[in-house]
Parts: structure tokens; C-alpha cells; sequence
């Protein structure tokens, strides 16, 4: 399906690969569990594989698309793979040739060490988080490190950073939008989404109730929810409250606040000091965040040079500073 869009639209589709978080995602699936974390990324690089060699089946110039001769494909430029793992078994020929940027764009965002490994591996753009510039550069030098690890350009992998925008004409007004979102959150949805986020029942635990070693091992689902509140906390055995709040699920904390310049400002010292390619822009309300950035801080962007006035390309991969992707 995938391969289809990115040919359809001239490719410009990209893939958020996801290896799920909790056990109601496998009953969707008719699982009776969640698979083990570790596991569940070993599933994936094997996954990786097969859709990467099917994708990669048609080499660039194997259309012929020839009315007069009826010659569709030259088949000797379209390979067969014949797959048999631990996980998977799949045989072609794919039916997809590929598309104008190659194959979709690899869109991952693994945050414990398993997953980091795995995103470097294979992802062309990596969503991260970081609490605060230091950590946020340490991260970027990590991953990109990893990567070249891997056998990979590091310059072939973006690490766009999460940030939550608040912005207005003025710092004034933002301040004000702030003060009412703010008031928005409460208590059970921020419990609700962290047990969906770590796969655990935090109903079974008071607020105020640490969690016990065996319980922190057991959280299958974003083990880097938990990696960061323990390092946050400074507690080897953190509470309820404290993954609440050191998670901020289901709350606006981080929010960067103010007028065009106070916002653009943050991006331009994040980006200038190697702690990321790009941004994720989360909406921290709707309707309105997306309309307000756009309107407020991509002019202040575009002014300082840091953002496109005109398209680089057609297709996503090349907006986004990425190569074609050579085939194996």
C-alpha cells in the first residue's frame, strides 16, 4: 500500500514504522499479548528486510510502457525475492516499481536502546525528545553515531525534535492562550494515557506508591517513558506521580511560549547548536496551534533564513534533504 501512494503521488509518502505499545494493540491483532520489547524489534529488522528487498525489486529503469509493442516491464530488471526467517516468509515478484523518490521515506522513533539501535539501522527521519538543549545534543551526537555504526550516512538520517509551540503576536497574547491551556488537563487522562503509553495498570498503584524493580522491568510498552523519568527523578524507584510528571503525558509542559522572535529564537539555538535537523511541531490545542505557527513564526523563520521560501523538489525525500536511495 505504501509503495503504491509513494507511486501515485509522485513521491512525496513517507512510513511511520511502529512496533506497538501495549496489550490491546495485540488484541486488535489477535494476539493475547504484547510481544516482549527486545522481541518485538528483532520482528521489526526482519519486517525491515522484506519490504525493503520487495520495494527495492524493480531496478529504476525496468518501465518500458511501450503502447506499440504492448512491452509493459523489461523482466529481467524486475528481481524476485523469496523470503524465509524466523518471522516472516514472503515470496515475489513485488508488482510496485519504484517510485520518483525510490521508496517512502522511513519515518522511526525509537527512545529506549533497542530502538535506538533499530532507528539507526533504518530510519531516514527520527523523532526525539530532550528536556533541554544539553541532553538534546547529546542525544543528535549519539544517534548519529550509531548510525554510522550501522554502515550508514549519518547525513542520510534527520533527528527532528519534538516542540510544542504557543505562540501569538506577541508574548503578551501568548502568555494569555498559555494561562488557558493550562487549565485544560486533568489528572485522569494524564494516568490514562501513561498506562496505554508504558502498558501498565497504574490504577493498580496509589499516586504516591513507588514502583518496585520488578514492576519498572516489566514495562513493555515506551521504555523510554521510563528511562527518562528515572534519570529526571533521580529516584531508582520512582512513583506514580513522578511518571506523571516526568512523563508530562497529557500536559503541555515544555511548551515554548511567546511572540515570533522569543519562538523562533528557541528553534534557531536548537538547530544552530546540533541538537536536531528539524522539528516536530506538536499542536498543543486544536483548532488554532498549526494556524498560529504558520501565520506567527514561519514568516520570522523564512526572514532569518532558516526556512524554504520555495520547494527544494517534487518529492518528500528531497525536501527533506534526503538522496535517492540506491538499490542493493
Amino acid at each position: 500500500m505504501f509503495a503504491t501512494v509513494d507511486l501515485m503521488s509522485g513521491g512525496r509518502a513517507a512510513w511511520n514504522v511502529v512496533t506497538s505499545l501495549n496489550d490491546g494493540e495485540a488484541f486488535n491483532m489477535g494476539h493475547a499479548e504484547v510481544m516482549e520489547h527486545d522481541l518485538r524489534y528483532e520482528r521489526a529488522d526482519e519486517f525491515m528486510e522484506v519490504v525493503l528487498g520487495h520495494w527495492n525489486a524493480w531496478e529504476d529503469d525496468a518501465l518500458i510502457v511501450d503502447k506499440q509493442s504492448g512491452r509493459f516491464a523489461d523482466g529481467s530488471r524486475v528481481h524476485r525475492l523469496d523470503h524465509a526467517g524466523r518471522f516472516f516468509r514472503s515470496r515475489g515478484p513485488f508488482t510496485v516499481p519504484r517510485s520518483a523518490e525510490g521508496h517512502p521515506v522511513i519515518i522511526q522513533a525509537g527512545q529506549s536502546g533497542r530502538g535506538r539501535r533499530f532507528a539507526a539501522r533504518w530510519g531516514e527521519v527520527i523523532f526525539s525528545t530532550a528536556a533541554d538543549l544539553a541532553s538534546g545534543k547529546r542525544s543528535y551526537a549519539a544517534l548519529k553515531q550509531e548510525a554510522e555504526h550501522a554502515g550508514r550516512d549519518p547525513r542520510q538520517m534527520k533527528i527532528c525534535t519534538l516542540v510544542m509551540p504557543v505562540c501569538g503576536a506577541t508574548r503578551a497574547q501568548a502568555e494569555d492562550r498559555m494561562a488557558i491551556i493550562k487549565q485544560l488537563p486533568v489528572e485522569i487522562d494524564a494516568l490514562s494515557l501513561l498506562a496505554e503509553a508504558i502498558n501498565f495498570d497504574v490504577a493498580s498503584k496509589g499516586l504516591d506508591e513507588p514502583f518496585t524493580q520488578a514492576e519498572l522491568e516489566s514495562i513493555s510498552g515506551l521504555q523510554g517513558i521510563r528511562d527518562r523519568v528515572l534519570a529526571a527523578s533521580g529516584k531508582s524507584n520512582p512513583t506514580v506521580r513522578d511518571f506523571v510528571h516526568f512523563s508530562a503525558r497529557g500536559t503541555v509542559e515544555g511548551a515554548v511560549v511567546g511572540g515570533p522572535r522569543e519562538v523562533a529564537d528557541f528553534l534557531e539555538e536548537q538547530f544552530a547548536e546540533g541538537a536536531c535537523d528539524g522539528f516536530v511541531v506538536a499542536a498543543t490545542h486544536v483548532p488554532g496551534a498549526y494556524a498560529d505557527f504558520v501565520r506567527w513564526v514561519v514568516p520570522e523563520l523564512q526572514r532569518r533564513g532558516l526556512y524554504h521560501l520555495e520547494y527544494e523538489g517534487p518529492t518528500l525525500r528531497e525536501n527533506l534533504g534526503l538522496s535517492l536511495p540506491p538499490r542493493p
